[in-house]
């Protein structure tokens, strides 16, 4: 083995990569940027809180010890809904992904239950049993939804055995809040569409902007009888060309593998459009910045990667603390993520108007400013 000469490819390899300070900056920055990001996310701090919205209409001594039960434990937060409300109205609108019904009756049957255990002469119809709670969840929040069906589960459990030492007499009957029959899958697809859909609109500009202005094809279009802006609506018709190649992938392995239910409306199509050229806007901005094709790549993952992890596409943002879910909301692709959920998934037109006027806004600013900044003459 020629170690000398591995060792002389190292030491060029090593001057190749120090001479690019591109390159060295984002090579350092990348992982630290993770670290921070993840660090703030997953790390200790305080003690995470959940909400639990309870209907209480049985409005008893018996019942309302039981909330008072659940509101002692420490993770978790008791919003009591008033009776006559709609509970999965109030969770849509509040944004809470789990909720406790605890319908009339709920005394009656535990104190006719007791009774009947010590008086023989009191009959009580076990085919009543177990007496059902209802149990709303949320099935595109599964962490929140897990850690509280868990607490719930286990508190009844705890019921159960004090007054009947191990038959469940009380029990749970769980509903989706979205009111059809959704899986996660139908909630994770909408944000896989948005982050497909920025990851190749922002590589693809950044790309293609760094290899003209290296190849110097920038500087010739100078020649050329075209504006600026009608370049860079060329390119960003291309990438929403792509972007609609991607989705339409996306959907139909959505549809023939996992039998997603998704409802395509015209709101879907204008945010797929205006979702595309939002991020290729900010692809052509960072390739106005990145001189190097090398380290487009770097630049690129720099946006995209954070954003990924921060607006809400793989897990909710309730997980995250109050200053993270903060840091979100300026995000552009936490409004199209939302905005293609409430589209898609919820069918909440006011919901969807709501985030489609930000993501529309997004691809109007960065449009111009790509514009501005957009340069065929070298520094």
């Amino acid at each position: 083995m020629n170690f000398r000469f591995i060792f002389y490819d190292l030491h060029a390899n090593i001057k190749t990569w120090l001479r690019s300070p591109g390159t060295v900056f984002w090579t350092v920055l990348f992982p630290i940027l993770l670290i921070l990001i993840f660090g703030a996310i997953f790390s200790g701090g305080d003690e995470a809180e959940f909400d639990i919205v309870v209907q209480d209409l049985d409005k008893t001594t018996i019942s309302e010890e039981f909330v008072a039960n659940l509101n002692n434990i420490s993770c978790v937060n008791v919003v009591e809904l008033e009776p006559g409300k709609n509970v999965t109205e109030f969770m849509h609108d509040e944004d809470k992904p789990v909720a406790l019904v605890i319908p009339k009756g709920f005394n009656d049957t535990m104190v006719e239950y007791i009774e009947s255990q010590y008086d023989p002469f009191t009959e009580f119809d076990d085919t009543s049993l177990p007496f059902n709670l209802t149990l709303y969840v949320d099935p595109s929040d599964q962490t929140t939804t897990s850690i509280l069906r868990s607490i719930i589960t286990s508190v009844i459990y705890q019921l159960n055995m004090n007054i009947t030492g191990g038959e469940s007499i009380i029990g749970i009957n769980e509903e989706s809040s979205v009111g059809e029959d959704f899986d996660y899958i139908d909630f994770f697809l909408p944000g896989m569409i948005g982050f497909t859909i920025m990851t190749s609109c922002i590589y693809g500009s950044i790309e293609r902007n760094t290899k003209y202005r290296k190849d110097g094809i920038l500087r010739k279009l100078l020649t050329m009888p075209i504006t600026r802006a009608e370049w860079i609506l060329s390119k960003m018709l291309f990438m929403l060309f792509l972007s609609f190649v991607s989705t339409l992938v996306i959907l139909l392995v959505g549809i023939l593998v996992w039998g997603i239910s998704i409802k395509i409306n015209i709101f879907f199509f204008l945010l797929v459009i205006a979702t595309s050229f939002l991020f290729s806007g900010i692809g052509m901005i960072i390739g106005r910045f990145v001189k190097e094709q090398e380290t487009a790549d770097m630049a690129g993952g720099a946006i995209t990667f954070p954003m990924m992890f921060l607006a809400g596409t793989f897990f909710p943002l309730e997980s995250m603390p109050d200053f993270m879910q903060s840091i979100a909301q300026v995000l552009p692709l936490y409004y199209v993520n939302e905005g293609m959920r409430n589209a898609m998934i919820y069918a909440d037109i006011d919901k969807t108007l709501f985030f489609s006027a930000f993501v529309l806004v997004f691809a109007t600013v960065f449009f111009i400013v790509g514009i501005l900044l957009t340069k065929w003459k070298e520094d």
